[in-house]
């Protein structure tokens, strides 16, 4: 587990980081988000906003009311379309005509496997999904997005959903959803894939970070230990599966229940779903298989 932190910032006002990088926590806490989705500015003169956040009037206005009269906002850039990240994009394009640039719509990115799940089984999933983003300009793994004095590099880090996108400037990151500031990310498929999810921290672990600054939670101040946190996490939930099979089969929700002892009633939904992704990785590597086609309700055993 995480250890606990103090984060706790006030909502609404934009709060300096570093020189050129603001901060404006949303007005959506919720299990899911934490203390809210954070709404970054960077630059100090043509500004992008990175992820604009949820439907939200107040956080519309705390955005607006942070751009100074010497500002304006050049970019909006969504790194994934969540609810809590990519809806007042829309609205603020609106006010300010600035384009939105994202790595597509909704289903952008899913993997080979997943859509092919989706064709072949109702997998279910679509929690929270923005099915209504499209964005004006969609960039590309590798692709620079510059502005007045800020530039970033687009990384694609799908697993969390397959249109995720990181954002590296200079030794700093803005990894969204992928490495948060409290927590594991939520992989869910059809929209979140594990193999990608893994495959995407192999990606981030091969750059020296100083700092990564999450979609949620405080800024990451040791990206390594937090990514081999993750990569750890994940194999030793791995693990756990493995164990809970040489039991006998079973589904994802009983492993949920098995499993997830200490998580609250109201997540092990989310616990169901992040297991399944662990099921669907382990037949993808021929260490279990369903019995059965495979689907989210399936029953899986040990190969």
């Amino acid at each position: 587990m995480l250890p606990p932190d103090d984060f706790d910032p006030a909502i609404g006002p934009a709060e300096t980081l570093e020189p050129g990088l603001r901060r404006i926590v949303a007005d959506n806490p919720s299990p899911m988000t934490y203390r809210g989705t954070n709404t970054y500015l960077l630059g100090t003169r043509g500004i992008a906003v990175i992820d604009p956040g949820p439907a939200s009037h107040p956080h519309l206005q705390a955005i607006l009311d942070a751009i100074g009269p010497d500002q304006h906002i050049s970019h909006i850039i969504v790194t994934h379309t969540h609810l809590d990240h990519s809806p007042l994009a829309q609205d603020l394009a609106r006010i300010c005509a600035a384009p939105i640039l994202a790595f597509g719509g909704a289903f952008a990115g899913r993997s080979d496997v997943m859509q092919q799940l989706v064709a072949a089984s109702d997998i279910g999933g679509g929690e929270g999904i923005d099915v209504k983003f499209i964005p004006d300009q969609l960039v590309r793994h590798g692709e620079t997005i510059a502005g007045d004095d800020w530039e970033v590099q687009v990384i694609h880090t799908p697993g969390h959903i397959g249109n995720h996108i990181s954002l590296r400037w200079g030794d700093a990151c803005f990894t969204a959803d992928h490495v948060m500031g409290w927590a594991s990310s939520l992989v869910s498929p059809p929209d979140g894939d594990l193999t990608d999810f893994m495959a995407s921290c192999a990606e981030l672990q091969q750059t020296r970070w100083r700092v990564f600054y999450p979609g949620h939670g405080a800024p990451v101040t040791d990206p390594a230990a937090r990514l081999d946190w993750l990569v750890s996490h994940r194999l030793s939930r791995e693990a756990d599966i493995l164990r809970a099979l040489e039991h006998g089969p079973a589904t994802a929700a009983a492993l949920a229940a098995e499993i997830y002892t200490e998580t609250p009633p109201a997540l092990l939904g989310a616990a169901t779903r992040n297991v399944l992704a662990h099921l669907i990785d382990l037949t993808g590597k021929n260490q279990i298989t369903p019995l059965g086609p495979l689907c989210a309700t399936a029953t899986f055993r040990r190969v």
